[in-house]
């Protein structure tokens, strides 16, 4: 029976990977699993895995070039995640060993996620709430409705596709900016980036983390920003210059912002801006429901199958350097050899 290496830390391997697919797992495969409740480092991983025929690599775990260099019976390794940023590909190509991702699961997730930080602060929700908990009788204010008011959406992925057909549902008027992707839905308004910004009532950042949208909401866009309007970060740390984002809510131009992601550890929003009156904060919980882990944990597993039965799954990223997996190959003659990259949407 071929051997599985499966990474995530014990402590959250229920949370990220679930016991449905660990089962399903090990209907076809001999598993081994970090014991440790933390991250293993390159070179524990490496003797934790040694042997194994793939890795199912938690999202934060990294894959270095070492990694592949020290594992010369590896065939794959598969991110449970969408996210392979801190896999080095190329290494991993120069090796022999197949790279793969899971596809986006989380779409409606944190979609939902996003509506409903849009509806706690324009309507103070958050702030009645902790009101009425410290025993005061709360005042009511003024709120304001989604209907009518402006979404602007960064970035035209998996995820904003969604969440503007919701937010248009909802009778919102929705304009997207992205360069690289050109919008077709009628209901939508594409204009550049600076217009987003000064006329939208609501801001998302559904963006990738590249090196070319890095600190993309700096000074002088949150500046752009119309006074009074909101923004919400659902993608990733990187895009944000947190300084100017807190200048930007110190000085009252941003009634207020909502954050599921930054700059601490495994994508967490800085405890600086987290802190803040004006700031919804919650630590990376926008994918986290038990269908869209579900999603991609068994998407993982059916991978690994594919791949052991000598197939390429859709998800591969490099098929074409994957040169170990002729081991498996139906009659060593090798399987599917066509392979899809999925869009990452940064989950």
């Amino acid at each position: 029976m071929n051997t599985v290496f499966v990474s995530h830390p014990s402590n959250m391997l229920e949370r990220y990977f679930g016991d449905k697919a660990l089962a399903a797992l090990r209907a076809f495969a001999d598993v081994k699993l970090n014991a440790e409740q933390r991250e293993l480092t390159t070179g524990e991983l490496a003797a934790a895995a040694h042997g194994c025929d793939a890795i199912i690599a938690y999202r934060q775990t990294p894959a270095p070039r070492e990694l592949f260099a020290a594992l010369p019976e590896l065939a794959a390794l598969v991110r449970c995640a969408v996210d392979i940023r801190t896999i080095d590909v190329e290494a991993a190509s120069e090796h022999g060993v197949l790279v793969t991702q899971a596809s986006a699961g989380f779409v409606p997730s944190v979609s939902e996620w996003v509506i409903g930080v849009m509806l706690v602060m324009a309507r103070g929700i958050d702030t009645y709430a902790a009101t009425y908990r410290r025993g005061a009788r709360a005042e009511p204010v003024m709120g304001r409705q989604l209907r009518g008011a402006t979404l602007g959406v960064i970035g035209y992925g998996q995820i904003s596709r969604y969440l503007c057909d919701v937010a248009s549902a909802l009778g919102m008027r929705v304009v997207v900016s992205d360069p690289y992707t050109e919008v077709d839905q009628p209901a939508l308004e594409q204009v550049t980036l600076p217009a987003l910004l000064g006329m939208s009532d609501f801001v998302v950042c559904l963006a990738p983390a590249t090196a070319e949208t890095a600190h993309l909401m700096n000074a002088q866009a949150f500046a752009s920003m119309k006074a009074g309007a909101y923004f919400i970060n659902a993608s990733r740390g990187e895009l944000v210059d947190e300084a100017a984002l807190l200048q930007a809510l110190d000085s009252g131009h941003l009634a207020g912002c909502a954050l599921d992601v930054g700059s601490e550890p495994d994508q967490m929003p800085s405890l600086l801006l987290a802190r803040h009156p004006r700031v919804i904060a919650t630590p990376h919980i926008g994918g986290l429901t038990p269908e869209a882990i579900e999603h991609q944990a068994l998407q993982t597993v059916s991978q690994v199958s594919a791949i052991l039965r000598g197939d390429i799954p859709e998800g591969a990223v490099n098929a074409r350097h994957a040169n170990r997996l002729d081991r498996f190959a139906k009659g060593h003659g090798g399987g599917t050899t066509s392979a899809p990259s999925f869009a990452s949407d940064n989950h």
